[in-house]
Parts: C-alpha cells; sequence; structure tokens
C-alpha cells in the first residue's frame, strides 16, 4: 500500500474508505453511474451509518433500518463450517462463492458497482472465521474484471494477524495503536492513488484527523512489533493456541467449531453438534460464558458475540491475547477457557434437569 489516511477509529476509517471509493470513480471519467457497493452476509463494519450500511448482522442493524443506505447489496459470507456442500472442495467452495458475486454484479448493473467490501477474518459478527483458501484472491478477480474496487476492512482481524493478498483499499485500526491513543487508517494502493492524485483531492476532513500524538503512538507501537520480531511469535503461539484448544474442547458436546488465524481465535457454541442447532437466545450461552471468565477464579476477558448463525441466533466467543504471549500464557488461557465453558454449560444442564 502507498498512501495513508489517518483518522480516530475504525468506523471513521470505513466511512472514509466509502467516500474516498466513491470520489475515485467521480473523478475517474468521470463514472457517475458507479453508486453500489457489495458487502457481505453476517458482517460487521462499524457503528456509524455508512459502516452500518455495508454491515450485515441483523440484529445490529435493526433499530436503524429507516437511516441506512439503500445502494448497499449483500452476498453470504465465506463461512464452510455452516455452509460448505459435503465433500465440496475448498476450490469448488471458492468457485461457488465467486459465481455468486459475480451473478450480483450482473444483478446491479457491473458499470453501478463501486466496490466489494470484506473482513478477511470475521470478527464481531462471525467469532473469527477465516477466508478459505483462494477466496480473496477469487473476489478480487471478479472486482478487477468489472472495474470495481476490492476493499478490506482489517480493523478487527489486521496489523499481522492475517491477509496475504493486496486490496485496491485497506481499512486498519485496533492493532495500529495497540490501545495507548485511538487510531485508524485507510490505506490504498499507487495505482488509486494515482486516479486521486491527477484529477483532484480527497474531499473529506475530521476534526482529529491526522493528530501527531496519534500518529506517534502507532508508529511508535510497529516500531516494537518490527524491533520485537512479535509477528513471528504471532505466527508461532497462535498456531499453538489453536491446537491446544482443538485438542482440549474438540470432544465438548457444545463446542461445534473452532476457527482463526494468528492470535484471533473463535470458539462457536451449538445445542446440537450434528445438526449445528444454536441454543435458544433467551439463555444468553455466550454473555454468560464472558461474565463467568470475569469473575474469580477465573479473571479473564473474553469477547461474546451473538448471531452467529443468522444475524440474530448463534453463540460464539473469540479470544486475542496480546502479541507478547508465551507459551506458558496459551496454557494458561486453554485451561482457564475450557474450565468456564465447563462450568457454564453444567449450570445450563442443571437448570434443564
Amino acid at each position: 500500500m502507498a498512501k495513508v489516511y489517518l483518522c480516530g477509529s475504525g468506523s471513521e476509517a470505513v466511512e472514509a474508505a466509502l467516500k474516498l471509493c466513491r470520489q475515485i470513480f467521480f473523478v475517474q471519467d468521470p463514472q457517475t453511474r458507479r453508486v453500489n457497493f457489495i458487502a457481505r452476509e453476517n458482517s460487521y463494519h462499524g457503528v456509524t451509518i455508512g459502516a452500518l450500511s455495508i454491515s450485515g448482522h441483523i440484529e445490529r442493524r435493526a433499530p436503524y433500518l429507516p437511516l441506512l443506505m439503500k445502494n448497499v447489496h449483500h452476498v453470504s459470507s465465506c463461512n464452510p463450517y455452516r455452509q460448505r456442500i459435503e465433500g465440496e472442495s475448498d476450490a469448488a467452495f471458492v468457485n461457488r462463492k465467486a459465481a455468486e458475486l459475480e451473478a450480483k454484479f450482473q444483478e446491479l448493473g457491473p458499470e453501478t458497482v463501486i466496490g466489494f467490501i470484506a473482513e478477511p477474518v470475521v470478527g464481531a459478527a462471525l467469532g473469527c472465521v477465516p477466508h478459505v483458501p483462494g477466496y480473496l484472491k477469487a473476489m478480487r478477480d471478479v472486482c478487477h474484471k468489472y472495474g470495481a474496487l476490492f476493499i478490506l476492512d482489517e480493523i478487527m482481524c489486521g496489523m499481522g494477524r492475517t491477509v496475504d493478498v493486496v486490496p485496491d483499499v485497506q481499512t486498519i485500526a485496533k492493532g495500529l495503536g495497540g490501545g495507548y491513543q485511538p487510531i485508524g487508517a485507510v490505506l490504498i494502493t499507487e495505482k488509486v492513488f494515482n486516479v486521486l492524485e491527477k484529477r483532484g483531492r480527497f474531499i473529506h476532513a475530521q476534526t482529529y484527523q491526522s493528530m501527531p500524538i496519534q500518529a506517534a503512538a502507532a508508529l511508535e507501537v510497529q516500531r516494537v512489533i518490527r524491533e520485537g520480531n512479535l509477528l513471528e511469535n504471532v505466527t508461532k503461539q497462535g498456531a499453538y493456541l489453536g491446537k491446544r484448544l482443538k485438542a482440549v474442547l474438540k470432544n465438548h458436546p457444545n463446542v461445534g467449531d473452532i476457527r482463526g488465524q494468528g492470535l484471533f481465535w473463535g470458539i462457536e457454541f451449538v445445542k446440537d453438534i450434528s445438526t449445528k442447532e444454536p441454543f435458544d437466545r433467551k439463555l444468553d450461552v455466550a454473555e454468560n460464558i464472558k461474565n463467568t471468565a470475569f469473575l474469580p477464579p477465573f479473571n479473564m476477558t473474553v469477547y461474546a458475540g451473538t448471531g452467529t448463525v443468522d444475524g440474530v441466533h448463534g453463540d460464539h466467543v473469540m479470544l486475542a491475547p496480546p502479541y507478547i504471549l508465551k507459551k506458558k500464557d496459551v496454557n494458561h488461557i486453554v485451561k482457564v477457557i475450557s474450565a468456564v465453558i465447563h462450568d457454564v454449560f453444567n449450570k445450563i444442564d442443571t437448570e434443564k434437569s
């Protein structure tokens, strides 16, 4: 990526990216018919109106539906646990997803589409579901076939955690400043920048954009990551974390799927392993696991999410430990989350009986 625009949060970064993408086509030719965005179901991109419009999480969108943008259209997510046909290979699964995206382009009119946006590893909405190998490249190829932009939202999963495909536009935030300053960013390629530079400038501004103290904090965080070879540790300990979670929880009757990448892992809970049926929302499974984990003797923070199945039903929790953790920390995390899960489901079983 060649150029960066700094802002104050992930939602702000997504809003800026949407406006930037529209402006690219407005100044190029101008292609004023390009007004549509394609996003994915069961996704989450932020709390502001534009970011929430491209989000596909039904429950989070519901209170604001009358206010959301009408030029956003959704295709299915990339969730092999729930979407793969029995016996379907990765290549066949990816081809099916690419065909769905291409069909959406044709439905809308390829000349009307600004771009397609996706999370490489879906965070809050699905619980750390990574893309199937080859998926991102296939989606990018469809976008470029029709002259549209390929946009990756890496606000939650990025900064060393995930992806290997270069987008046209990228949003980042959480791992950029490491929590020391509120900061987000939009990154663009040289090609995108050249179009913008020749025909004008980015018409967008915010009160606290490009704050020096934010930039300094983010730069220092990235320096520590680079000089400490922390990405190497992320790869090593992330693989070990996934391995240990699967080894310890694979036989639990209510753990449906364990998935993730790097140090970003999710656990999905189901009422029935064979049917993948979710729990009744009234049980608040994910919230109970989060609350139990937070209290003594466990003393651990996990992220709880709902709507895993369809935007309303389904429960998951996420683990996103720091880049500096050691093997002993991984063992402790797995021991604690396993104990929490068993504690919560033992109580649920007791209440049923």
